[in-house]
């Protein structure tokens, strides 16, 4: 890395809810709203872009850890921002405060854990999980 993330440094992500992420499993009376794991994906993505100018070339994130309350419902046809602020920063990991919300309210709150990691070596340990999982 060059450097690292100042305490405070934000990235965000702003998404329209389409049916692609809603709930599949809603039946009858229940309304098509934003499901989690996609929530999840975004504020992840949020991260990164707070993360992204610090990168070296070769380097890239994972997440290690995330802790979120969905606490309210979006319809489609929303629009959910959300944003991930560096609240602490040990070496190549980056702590997150994360939250999302719609033109209404706030819709979820949460911490979220990054590793920077080197590309080449990520790739070496897949590859020999692989080869030993088969």
């Amino acid at each position: 890395m060059k450097g690292h993330p100042k305490v405070g440094a934000v990235g965000e992500q702003r998404f329209v809810v389409e049916a692609k992420h809603a709930i599949d499993f809603a039946g009858g009376d229940m309304p098509p709203v934003l499901c989690t794991p996609w929530l999840i994906w975004f504020l992840e993505h949020a991260a990164r872009e707070a993360v992204l100018p610090w990168l070296e070339p070769g380097e890239s994130t994972v997440g290690l850890e995330i802790e979120v309350r969905h606490i309210a419902p979006t319809p489609l046809g929303h629009t959910v921002t959300c944003i991930a602020r560096v609240i602490h920063v040990e070496g190549a990991r980056i702590t997150f405060q994360v939250e999302a919300r719609d033109e209404t309210e706030l819709i979820a709150r949460g911490v979220h854990r990054l590793q920077v990691i080197r590309v080449e070596g990520f790739a070496k340990r897949v590859q020999q999980k692989s080869v030993l999982g088969r």
